[in-house]
């Protein structure tokens, strides 16, 4: 998974954020859902999201 999180310059917990979407993945599918991840600060996304993420999933 990688994960955009839209935030000021000085924060730096976009891991946290992103932390949210693994915790949930995890919960759904168990160990199925474990999986790798990035975490990035960005200044803006489209549409005004506050966070976007990208998955590949294979079921």
């Amino acid at each position: 998974m990688v994960g955009f999180v839209r935030s000021a310059p000085t924060f730096t917990e976009q891991p946290k954020v992103i932390d949210g979407a693994s915790d949930l993945l995890v919960a759904l599918w168990g160990e199925d859902g474990r999986h790798a991840r990035t975490a990035t600060g960005v200044a803006q996304l489209p549409f005004g999201a506050a966070v976007q993420l990208e998955l590949i999933m294979r079921m």
